[in-house]
């Protein structure tokens, strides 16, 4: 019996590692397609690509006109998702995002009520300045996030699955913006931030995008092998010492005695939440490096995006001149 079950063992661990093989090129085919079409990006696309096989939504941070509209439709166009864009504005309304419920006259005279699905109803959907939309709206989209369905008129209507978005904000505009609460921050599973390329990336936007031949996007996967992707990132193993430091690193990030001499600089941290995200996070970037398990190191690259729009520091801090960026490098380097 023993043996059998050994042998049962061994044939599984064969099937997840052939497994993590075929998607391990596919994920380097995709982000090579990405690659392809967005230049200089290569960190924002990583973590874009990280966040959506694991799952989940990230919110992309940067001034316009550095292709974060441009990264979702190719991320679209390349994992074969259906993909949309809301430009948010003050004066949008939940119904717009969600869809609503018309009145219709059918046969016999007969009137009855049919749901247009809004363009929430997509597998992979841009919030351009998600901050300008009110709150009640806001709210809309970051439920249908966390729900993976949304209401209308008391009916239940499913999004599409996969189902993920990527919103966008702009640092520097601030008037007229109602900026996130931090529950509704603490949903989105990475902070990207998208800054300017190097000289050299920018000199091949230049010749790429303002000549006759413009490069375009190729499809590199299928819906049901990202979803597949996704079902593996769970399945891998993680190393007592990887689980230790994830623990570590988003405990000592709390206020409290584990912080030690940084606990006065912490207003508020992150909680269980972002445990989960980072473990989910660290699985999907070893997979995507085409390795079986995640190690350390994945945590400290990944420990910034998941972890800093879910700290906030004191009034003393931030009068010290101190950044979350660098609490965060303290934390990590008790790590290293």
């Amino acid at each position: 019996m023993a043996v059998a079950s050994g042998e049962g063992l061994e044939r599984f661990e064969d099937m997840i590692v052939r497994a993590a093989e075929t998607t391990a090129g596919q994920m380097r085919s995709a982000k090579a397609a990405i690659g392809a079409v967005i230049f200089g990006q290569e960190k924002v696309v990583e973590q874009a690509l990280v966040t959506v096989l694991s799952g989940g939504h990230a919110l992309l941070i940067g001034v316009p006109g550095l292709a974060k509209t441009k990264l979702v439709e190719t991320m679209g166009t390349v994992l074969g998702l259906n993909a949309r864009r809301i430009q948010f504005t003050p004066d949008l309304m939940p119904s717009d995002i969600l869809g609503s419920e018309v009145l219709e006259e059918g046969q016999g005279g007969r009137r009855a009520f049919r749901f247009i699905p809004g363009p929430v109803f997509a597998q992979l959907l841009m919030a351009d300045e998600i901050n300008r939309a009110s709150p009640r709206t806001q709210s809309a989209l970051l439920q249908a996030m966390q729900e993976q369905h949304v209401t209308v008129a008391g009916a239940r209507h499913d999004l599409p699955a996969p189902f993920h978005v990527l919103a966008t904000q702009n640092p520097l505009e601030q008037e007229g913006t109602y900026p996130l609460p931090e529950a509704q921050l603490d949903r989105f599973m990475m902070e990207i931030d998208v800054d300017y390329p190097d000289l050299e990336a920018e000199r091949k936007i230049l010749f790429d995008t303002t000549g006759a031949d413009e490069a375009k996007a190729k499809a590199a996967m299928t819906a049901e092998d990202l979803i597949t992707a996704q079902r593996l990132v769970r399945r891998l193993p993680v190393g007592e010492s990887v689980v230790e430091a994830i623990l570590q690193l988003v405990r000592s990030a709390r206020p409290g005695p584990e912080s030690g001499e940084l606990a006065r600089a912490i207003a508020w941290g992150p909680g269980p939440r972002a445990s989960q995200a980072l473990m989910l996070a660290v699985r999907a970037k070893a997979l995507l490096d085409g390795r079986l398990a995640p190690s350390i190191d994945d945590v400290l690259t990944l420990a910034e995006p998941v972890l800093k729009h879910r700290m906030a520091l004191t009034f003393s801090a931030r009068a010290e001149g101190e950044t979350v960026g660098a609490v965060i490098g303290r934390l990590k380097a008790r790590l290293g």
